[in-house]
């Protein structure tokens, strides 16, 4: 058996040409001369290095097609019948309407959520809708890193950011939709930092929580991306980029011009954070106005879990989100898309651990949230059960956006007229069809009418995972969401058993 997808995938349109394979290389098993380069083998064939990275990015975002050993399918949800955890045992009480799903964390501004999931780093596609649809259910949603990339009017003097006007057009499309829970994050990489991105973001557009990045389940390492010659890579080098070869060198523009010259590649460098940096790093973030800093992390060796832990305690960081692997969304190496990083529910397995050791020594440990491949509501209360009161959040990111996307789409068609088969049975206007819309003009009034329809997906979307968890809590008798643990998970296979009874990492 196994669980690796073979040599096709979708983000690069490319298939094997026979039903027959040989399982461990991903291969045809016949393998014939006169093949015409269907397969990920004759696609690096002719185009090489490039095709370590999906071919496809652009108006698209990907995602693992690696089928992981276990997972949260492993488990179902438990249920009860007698009682109430969190409301009054009473037939008009204990409804799925009275299960409260607010969150809150924050060590010194507190950030409430309305339901327990936040929105992960996006910057492309439908961003506009996904940061507005956040505000709109009330989550905390992240602008993604190298923002600065997708601003023309962007300029940089003696490597610093001075102007970035886009970032203020980012924040707004939450902040006209807020509501009072929630919140919009910056997300910084290194250069983001060297830069100043916070920093300018901070003082020129009030801009109140920063998250720093370490890295993400798709992408452990920074992005390796191709510059069409050497004009093009002395522009990123002038933005703050690092680029290979140095096209500044004398030597390099002379192979260049003599057309000896190798491909040029900017390349994002790896985070090399510190607590010499860090801890006082995040002071000056703070003194300057951010109200909130964020961690992002990735399922890599739990000592580095673990450290990464210890540091936003030190550097009194409110939240650290932990992206397991099979997630996507950005420009990720293929192969470390599908090939890389502890599966999301062994990561959680291993956070929680840590996070109960750390607490046992006396220190308070941010908010966690974990994120990786969730879309729908049962694997949310999953990991809010198997979490066991660690873990505050869910992160929700490609599904989100789909809905953003789903959702502009749609209602596009509809405004021309053109009303989606699916859809033609619920009316044909935007007000007949979208079935939260009522629920939107119940919390800003009627000019909810005038809502974007992507974010109306957004929102609507999420609208669905709260009702869902609702049911499941109530299914449980839990009418609040901080209730949620492990007795709420039914093992179903001999790893899932082992993976709740902590016999994982032995």
């Amino acid at each position: 058996m196994t669980y690796s997808p073979s040599l096709s995938s979708a983000f690069n349109e490319t298939r094997n040409r026979s039903d027959k394979l040989s399982p461990q290389s991903g291969m045809c098993s016949l393998c014939t001369e006169d093949c015409a380069t269907t397969c990920e083998l004759g696609l690096a064939a002719v185009l090489g290095m490039r095709t370590v990275y999906p071919t496809t990015t652009g108006a698209n975002q990907v995602g693992s097609e690696k089928d992981y050993p276990i997972d949260y399918s492993h488990f179902n949800i438990n249920g009860r019948v007698f009682g109430a955890i969190g409301a009054n045992p009473t037939h008009d009480e204990a409804t799925i309407f009275n299960v409260n799903l607010e969150r809150e964390f924050g060590l010194v501004n507190p950030v409430r959520l309305a339901m327990p999931v936040i929105l992960p780093a996006l910057i492309k596609l439908n961003w506009e809708d996904y940061f507005g649809g956040a505000a709109m259910a009330g989550v905390c949603c992240v602008i993604g890193e190298d923002a600065r990339e997708k601003d023309p009017e962007l300029k940089i003097e003696n490597g610093k950011i001075v102007n970035f006007p886009a970032i203020g057009r980012m924040l707004d499309t939450f902040r006209k939709y807020y509501r009072g829970y929630g919140q919009i994050i910056i997300q910084t990489n290194v250069e983001d930092d060297m830069l100043g991105v916070a920093d300018y973001a901070i003082r020129e557009h009030g801009a109140e929580a920063i998250e720093i990045k370490f890295g993400q389940g798709a992408k452990g390492t920074q992005p390796v991306k191709r510059v069409n010659g050497i004009e093009d890579a002395l522009a990123k080098q002038s933005t703050g980029y690092f680029v290979h070869p140095d096209p500044s060198d004398p030597k390099v523009a002379a192979a260049y011009e003599n057309g000896v010259c190798p491909n040029f590649y900017t390349y994002s460098r790896l985070p090399q954070w510190t607590e010499e940096y860090l801890v006082p790093r995040i002071a000056e973030l703070r003194s300057i106005g951010a109200k909130n800093i964020y961690f992002k992390m990735a399922g890599y060796d739990p000592s580095d879990l673990e450290k990464s832990i210890r540091l936003g305690i030190k550097a009194g960081v409110d939240m650290i989100t932990f992206d397991g692997a099979g997630g996507g969304s950005g420009y990720s190496p293929c192969k470390m898309m599908n090939e890389w990083a502890y599966p999301t529910v062994i990561m959680e397995e291993a956070i929680c651990t840590i996070t109960k050791k750390l607490k046992a020594e006396g220190l308070s440990v941010p908010a966690i949230t974990v994120t990786g491949g969730f879309a729908s509501e049962d694997q949310v209360f999953k990991a809010l059960s198997y979490g066991d009161g660690d873990v505050t959040a869910v992160g929700i990111c490609r599904a989100a956006m789909a809905a953003a996307m789903s959702g502009k789409k749609t209602g596009d068609m509809i405004k021309a007229g053109n009303v989606p088969k699916l859809f033609k049975k619920y009316g044909d206007t935007i007000e007949d069809i979208y079935g939260d819309l009522a629920e939107l003009r119940a919390i800003y009034g009627k000019m909810a009418n005038d809502f974007s329809p992507g974010a109306i997906g957004v929102f609507s979307y999420l609208n669905k995972i709260a009702f869902g968890l609702r049911h499941f809590a109530a299914l449980n008798r839990k009418f609040d969401v901080c209730y949620l643990d492990r007795t709420d998970l039914i093992p179903l296979t001999r790893n899932a058993k082992d993976l709740i009874k902590g016999k994982w990492f032995e």
